[in-house]
């Protein structure tokens, strides 16, 4: 009879000095609810510290969802309406969630000293990099709100092979012109600096009713302990550069990308504009009725399901069950969410709550939409 050896097996997760099997399945779960609830990081970069949440745990092969807000508010001032919406959680549930708050708008932030140089927009993208590498995450899916918009697109542009795909609200690609910069001056003079934020954020007839979210973010931006923060993330975004998108030129999204922007919104003009400029192959513009100039605090429904179907384009969640949007398209539009993964695709929607109909046509033309 041969000699018996012996052989030491090692656990692949040993258990710590004197925990059970059972207290180590409690462990377990208690740090999985402990990422479902969010985890708070800030890491250096070369324009200072940045701070950002993630929530979930990475899901193998899939980009991590990241997101940023725009000027006045912060990831969930800006966010939670929509990422805590019910039909949101099966999104949700399928990707790690990474939300950035640009420099000194995090809660709490301190207050920066007198003559602090607040990063640039373009400055605000380079953070991004560091932001990854910390986390170890190699792809993400952007979406962007104002001026957050815009600096996912700088990012986007400067790293394209990171980015798989972008949902841009709200985004003004062109630096402020001559024109402009006069209103702004003019507009200063009469008014304080967060009623000029309140007029970035919302349109006009949303500010004349008065609603009660128009009283919620009246209040938060009035009387935010960081103002002082806040009004230079937004004189960085006065001063942005312009990203001269140019349609078939070199400098372009090359990822899918979906463009937001709500009816009779401040940056509904300038949404229009940047469309026409992108790849119609890779791009879609979402217009939606009755969602003033905060589509993803106004419309979280609509714009869930816009972002479902975003997703099944792109190859993801195909298994998912189909929205009222996506099955209203899906005669239409089947080679666009076919499973083999082709990401090539041309439309344009335009939601209406009171059209009725649905026209379609070759890649490029609009489709009217009822939800």
């Amino acid at each position: 009879m041969a000699e018996l050896q012996e052989v030491q097996i090692t656990e692949e997760k040993p258990l710590l000095p004197g925990q059970t099997p059972e207290a180590a399945k409690e462990a377990e779960l208690a740090a999985r609810i402990l990422l479902d609830q969010g985890q708070t990081h800030s890491v250096e970069t070369p324009y200072g510290s940045v701070t950002f949440t993630v929530y979930g745990t990475p899901k193998p092969k899939r980009p991590a969802i990241l997101t940023y807000h725009d000027v006045g508010l912060n990831y969930k001032s800006c966010f939670q309406p929509l990422f805590q919406f019910g039909d949101m959680q099966e999104i949700i549930q399928n990707f790690v969630r990474v939300h950035v708050d640009a420099p000194g708008m995090e809660e709490g932030a301190p207050v920066f000293p007198l003559g602090y140089q607040y990063p640039s927009l373009d400055q605000l993208a380079d953070m991004i990099p560091c932001i990854l590498q910390y986390l170890n995450f190699s792809t993400i899916i952007g979406v962007g709100v104002g001026a957050g918009a815009y600096v996912l697109s700088r990012y986007a542009l400067n790293h394209p092979d990171t980015v798989e795909g972008l949902v841009l609200i709200n985004i003004d690609p062109n630096a402020k012109g001559w024109m402009d910069w006069a209103a702004h001056k003019l507009t200063g003079l009469t008014s304080s600096v967060s009623e000029m934020i309140l007029g970035h954020l919302f349109s006009q007839e949303e500010l004349s009713r008065n609603s009660e979210l128009i009283q919620k973010y009246r209040n938060i931006i009035t009387h935010a302990p960081n103002l002082e923060n806040i009004e230079l993330y937004w004189n960085s975004y006065n001063n942005r550069r312009d990203l001269n998108f140019e349609r078939g030129g070199d400098i372009t999204l090359k990822c899918p990308v979906m463009l937001v922007v709500g009816d009779q919104a401040p940056h509904e003009d300038a949404v229009v504009e940047c469309n026409s400029k992108l790849d119609p192959t890779q791009t879609s513009f979402l217009k939606m009725a009755d969602s003033g100039g905060q589509p993803q605090l106004t419309q979280p429904g609509k714009l869930t399901e816009a972002f479902k179907y975003f997703l099944q384009g792109m190859g993801y969640m195909a298994s998912s069950c189909m929205t009222r949007l996506s099955r209203s398209r899906t005669a239409s539009l089947t080679s666009a969410a076919s499973i083999d993964g082709n990401r090539s695709r041309s439309r344009t929607l335009s939601q209406s709550s009171e059209s009725g109909t649905l026209s379609s046509g070759p890649p490029g033309h609009t489709m009217e939409v009822s939800c």
